[in-house]
This record gives structure tokens, C-alpha cells and sequence, in this order.
């Protein structure tokens, strides 16, 4: 019986561009850490290393740890010393990304309709982010981040997608198998994998990322609408 439903957030629960959010969200930082003696350059070298060394996390530390050894080792200085700088950029100039972002009410319908089903929620975004990154976006869905059990970020998380070990840690934390679960993502690779694990798996299609150009026939897909009808039928 299906217990839990995991939802993706960039693309599925927050309609974007992924690319045109990345350029938008990267060019604000740069240009807000500028002054504080950060070059555009190399800050976004490291900011792209460290990401690239969290996907890679072979779940020895947290994905936090991971990037700002790597993220320091490019700036070659401390730069977690100026975290207090990084989390007044995220409350502040951040919040101009949104911008970049769509936005679809029926979203935060479908998470209200799917909790008063009793489902247990939880926010499966691959953590790549700081807490106070992902929470933004959470509102910007028109949601809160008290609407999810579990809401995965580079703090509390040791693996990324499309790696099945992010998976299998999140059902660690929430006590349950993969049979039990429901995965719903707009990216074929990253969020289709679930179903290794078990999970039934849902591609919501508004915002399809599907880089392999696989055949989507073989997952349940659609937009909400289909996504209700398809856990009514659970």
C-alpha cells in the first residue's frame, strides 16, 4: 500500500527553465559577492565544482561538507567564514530569482488534496542546496516548507540524483520501502530512477526534462490533473 508520496520541486512543483534559473541565480551571486572580494570567475568555477562533487558523494560526509572542501579548495581561502554573507544573500537578492521562475497554482492544490488523503509528503529535491535556498523555493510554489515531512538539502543529505543510494537514505529516514512509496519529478533520469528502489514513479510533463530522449510511454505521465487520477487509482 502506498504510504508516502515524494515530489521533486525544481520543474515539477516550481514550473522553470532549470538553464535560465542557474544563469539568473549564479549571475546574482556573483555580482552581490563581487564587492566582498569575490571574483565573478572563479566564484562560479567553484560554485560549479562543488556542485559537481556533491553529485558525485559516495555518502562518507554530508553533500555541505563535500561542497565547501571543494568550493574552498578552487576560492583557495575559508570562504564558510562569510556564511553569514552567503545566508543574507539567499534572504535578500535571491528572492529576485523568482523572477526567473513560473508558477502553478495547481500545484500547491494537489499537495493540500494529497494530504488530506492522509499521504505522508515529502520534498525530494535533489540537495544541492542550503536549507534557506530551498525553503525560498518552496514558497515560491505557494507552499510551506511545514507542508513536507521531509525536506531534502545539502545540510541533511548525503547523496544526490540520479544516484538510487539519495533514494534509499530518504527511505531510511522515513521508515518505509520502496513499494511504499510514490516518486512524482519532471526528469526522466533523475526521478524515474526511483522506481529501482521499487517506487512507483509518476513524470509530471510540464517542464519534461528527458536529456536520453527515452520513450516516457512507460511511466504514468502527465500534469496534475492525470497525477490525482492516478493516485485516486492507487
Amino acid at each position: 500500500m502506498t504510504k508516502a508520496i515524494l515530489f521533486d520541486l525544481d520543474g515539477t512543483l516550481l514550473p522553470m527553465d532549470q538553464e535560465a534559473f542557474v544563469r539568473d541565480y549564479l549571475g546574482r551571486m556573483a555580482a552581490f559577492l563581487a564587492p566582498h572580494g569575490y571574483d565573478p570567475q572563479l566564484l562560479t568555477k567553484a560554485l560549479w565544482a562543488g556542485t559537481g562533487a556533491m553529485v558525485k558523494n559516495d555518502g562518507k560526509t554530508r553533500n555541505e561538507d563535500v561542497f565547501w572542501y571543494v568550493f574552498n579548495s578552487i576560492l583557495g581561502k575559508d570562504a564558510k567564514q562569510d556564511e553569514a554573507l552567503f545566508n543574507e544573500f539567499y534572504t535578500t537578492i535571491f528572492q529576485q530569482s523568482q523572477n526567473s521562475c513560473g508558477y502553478n497554482p495547481a500545484a500547491a492544490d494537489a499537495i493540500r488534496e494529497i494530504k488530506a488523503m492522509d499521504y505522508r509528503v515529502v520534498l525530494a529535491t535533489n540537495p544541492l542546496f542550503p536549507a534557506i535556498a530551498t525553503h525560498s523555493r518552496v514558497r515560491w510554489a505557494g507552499l510551506n516548507p511545514e507542508d513536507f515531512e521531509l525536506i531534502t538539502t545539502y545540510e541533511n543529505s548525503r547523496f544526490c540524483k540520479p544516484n538510487p543510494d539519495y533514494y534509499r537514505e530518504i527511505l531510511g529516514k522515513i521508515s518505509l520501502d520502496g513499494s511504499q512509496c510514490l516518486m512524482v519529478g519532471n526528469d526522466v533520469e533523475e526521478d524515474m530512477i526511483a522506481g529501482k528502489l521499487g517506487m512507483k514513479t509518476f513524470l509530471l510533463t510540464d517542464c519534461l526534462i528527458n536529456k536520453t530522449a527515452e520513450d516516457i510511454r512507460r511511466y504514468p505521465n502527465g500534469s496534475f490533473p492525470e497525477l490525482l487520477h492516478y493516485i485516486w487509482s492507487l
